[in-house]
C-alpha cells in the first residue's frame, strides 16, 4: 500500500523552479488565480448573461402579455358565445312552447276531423241500412205481390168460367160507362 501512496505523492510533485506546467491539485492552485479568473468571467461575462437574462425577461413579458391578449380575447368569446346560448336556449323554449301549443292545436283539429268523419261514416251507414231496407222491403213486396196475384189468378182461373166471365167483363164496362157520365 505504501507503494500506491508513493505514486500518488510523485503525481502531486510541483516541477523546479524555472519550468513551466499546470498544476493539476485543485487544493494546491493559488487562490489569486481563482479569483483573477472569476473576475474575467465576470466582468465578460456579465454582460452576455445580462442581454441573455433581459432577452429571457422581454421574451418571458412579451408572452405574458400576449396571454392576457388572448385570455381576453378568449373571455369575449366565451362571453358571446354565453350570450348566443342564451339567444339560443330562449328561441328552443320558445319553439317548445310554440310546438306544445302547435301540438295541440293540431290535435284538437284532428280530434275534431275524426269526429267530423265518424259523424259522416254513421249518416253513410244509416243512409246505407235504410236503402237496404227500403230496397229489401220493395222486393218482399213485389213477391208478396207477385204470389197474391198468382195466387189469385190461379183462383180466378179455376172458379171462373165463361159465362162468370162475361158477366164480371160487362159489369166492368158499366161501370167504365157511369165513370165517363160522372166526368
Amino acid at each position: 500500500m505504501k507503494n500506491v501512496t508513493d505514486s500518488f505523492l510523485c503525481l502531486s510533485y510541483w516541477p523546479s523552479a524555472g519550468s513551466f506546467g499546470f498544476n493539476t491539485d485543485i487544493l494546491a492552485t493559488n487562490p489569486i488565480n481563482l479569483s483573477v479568473v472569476l473576475g474575467v468571467l465576470v466582468f465578460f461575462g456579465k454582460g452576455v448573461c445580462a442581454s441573455c437574462l433581459d432577452n429571457r425577461k422581454q421574451r418571458i413579458l412579451k408572452t405574458i402579455r400576449n396571454s392576457e391578449e388572448l385570455r381576453e380575447g378568449a373571455l369575449e368569446q366565451l362571453e358571446k358565445a354565453r350570450a348566443r346560448l342564451r339567444k339560443v336556449e330562449t328561441e328552443a323554449d320558445q319553439f317548445r312552447v310554440n310546438g306544445y301549443s302547435e301540438i295541440e292545436r293540431e290535435k284538437l283539429n284532428l280530434i275534431k276531423s275524426i269526429y267530423t268523419t265518424l259523424e259522416q261514416l254513421e249518416n253513410y251507414k244509416n243512409e246505407t241500412i235504410r236503402f237496404e231496407q227500403q230496397r229489401t222491403i220493395n222486393q218482399v213486396r213485389q213477391r208478396v205481390f207477385q204470389q197474391a196475384l198468382q195466387g189469385a189468378l190461379g183462383t180466378l182461373n179455376s172458379c171462373l168460367n165463361n159465362e162468370l166471365h162475361l158477366r164480371t167483363i160487362s159489369a166492368n164496362i158499366g161501370m167504365f160507362g157511369e165513370m165517363k157520365d160522372i166526368k
